[in-house]
């Protein structure tokens, strides 16, 4: 990788210096005929007549809705900056989601500020990085100008593609800190908006504006529904791609098979939207198992639980459980069957009209019926539910919603998510899972250290529900001649 110039160097420790150098006050430590050589001589990139994103027109509506809910109030929503990995290296640069789904752009620095025009409407603005400063040398000398790291799009550009007026980030903290009036912001991303609004905001305000925006995303439109799709339909290559490669799996360890699904990831998306997990043997029953370094056993299952993020930032989160050498065990599949027969009834429970609460519900109560049939609890099975006996083998919920964020609307209210009703245009996870961990003495030998978890993605439709992931098998023999015909 290499290293930024760095201007300061000690003039006797800087290479092949032959030539006596003017003194360049602008650019301390490089000489004036260099700065002079690199201002110039650059033809005119400026693109023109360019289309707009594919999404403008629907951003646009949830901007209206934004300004609808807030009037007279100006609102200031931040992409973030990069973060640093370590030393002089950084993360690679995720938008807010806030951020992103109010804009479409995903650059760093960015920050979205609708001022109010009166009692009601707003005008909105973007903040941007103008393009590199080519006459200061700003392009060529700092480590984020765009020599460095790629061109960006001048202001002018991200006008005609976002659909929104443009103007300069880097004056935006001082008109901030000169602005009268209600104020707004969502938190967490941009340490200098946060300082220049300090004496402007309220935790309690901005937390009004983060919940808002984060239940606006509950019902989805048009385009996130075929963004949606399109990540899911990715994931499904991705894990046929790690079934054709599970011999190679076996020969390495589990990071084999989270190379082989991000390769997917990358090629046809932005980046997985999580975390992958890539659980092989006693590893499925820790649920988030990321370190994916453990080996790849014949005769074991693998959790799989991955999802592709697109480039506009909606991500899959699909769950299969396989059986690494193509055949599940007598025991295996009896565990598997019972997840597969929760899930199915969970699924069942999607539907417009349904408490958020009723896939969890119907699923749950398949399963403790299954630990009650097999003599691990006690029933009646009502008793099991109450007491909530089951849970030491299903430890989780059994779904959550799905968008820009793998758990998506998080922050918002109670009464608004689990305690809410389902709408058409929703998308959610519908996951069961059980898990015998490999120290469990409460269940016999043969149940320790298999973990088991069905999961797809499922579209709250007008008339029922639509299995957007159901291009993968779900059945055990179905999941089995599935794999052995990828296998060829």
């Amino acid at each position: 990788m290499a290293d930024e110039l760095n201007p300061e160097t000690p003039e006797e420790e800087q290479p092949q210096k032959k030539h006596k150098q003017r003194k360049n006050g602008l650019y301390p430590g490089v000489s004036e005929e260099l700065a002079e050589n690199m201002r110039t001589g650059w033809a005119d990139t400026e693109l023109h007549d360019l289309e707009p994103i594919a999404q403008a027109g629907h951003t646009a509506d949830r901007r209206a809705a934004l300004s609808a809910r807030f009037p007279g109030e100006r609102l200031v929503i931040p992409a973030g900056r990069l973060k640093t990995r370590s030393n002089d290296t950084e993360y690679p640069f995720r938008a807010s989601t806030e951020y992103a789904y109010l804009t479409g752009d995903q650059t760093e620095n960015g920050v979205l500020v609708l001022e109010p025009t009166g009692e009601t409407g707003h005008a909105a603005t973007i903040y941007l990085l103008p393009r590199s400063d080519r006459e200061n040398g700003e392009f060529w000398l700092s480590g984020q100008g765009e020599l460095w790291v790629g061109r960006r799009h001048s202001l002018a550009e991200a006008e005609q593609l976002l659909g929104i007026p443009a103007k300069d980030v880097r004056k935006l903290a001082d008109e901030l800190a000169e602005a009268e009036g209600p104020v707004r912001n969502v938190r967490g991303h941009d340490a200098g908006i946060e300082k220049a609004l300090t004496d402007k905001v309220t935790a309690e305000r901005d937390e009004e504006l983060r919940v808002y925006l984060s239940e606006a995303r509950a019902v989805k439109d048009a385009f996130e529904i075929g963004e949606l799709q399109k990540a899911v339909d990715s994931t499904v290559r991705g894990f046929e791609d790690v079934v054709k490669v599970l011999d190679k799996a076996e020969a390495t360890s589990e990071r084999y098979i989270e190379g082989t699904f991000f390769l997917r990831a990358r090629v046809e998306g932005n980046d997985v939207g999580y975390g992958s997990i890539c659980a092989a043997g006693p590893h499925a029953c820790t649920l988030h198992w990321v370190r994916n370094d453990g080996a790849v056993r014949s005769g074991d299952l693998l959790l799989l639980d991955a999802g592709v993020e697109t480039h506009s930032l909606y991500t899959a989160d699909v769950t299969r459980t396989l059986p690494i050498n193509g055949t599940y065990t007598d025991i295996q599949r009896k565990i598997y069957d019972a997840v597969y027969e929760s899930q199915e009834a969970g699924i069942a429970a999607v539907k417009p009209g349904a408490k958020f609460r009723d896939f969890h519900d119907a699923a749950q109560h398949v399963l403790a019926e299954k630990l009650v049939e097999w003599g691990l609890l006690e029933g009646p099975v009502e008793r099991v539910l109450e007491l909530g006996l089951q849970r030491r083998w299903t430890l989780h919920g059994t779904g959550h919603m799905l968008g820009m964020d793998v758990h998506d609307c998080a922050a918002a209210r109670t009464e608004a998510y689990v305690d809410g009703t389902l709408e058409p245009g929703m998308c959610l996870t519908v996951e069961p899972g059980l898990y015998f961990q490999a120290d469990d003495l409460t269940v016999p030998e043969e149940y320790r250290g298999i973990g088991v978890r069905i999961e797809d993605d499922i579209l709250v439709t007008e008339d029922g529900n639509r299995n957007l992931s159901a291009g993968l098998p779900r059945t055990s023999v179905e999941v089995e001649a599935w794999m052995a015909r990828l296998k060829g």
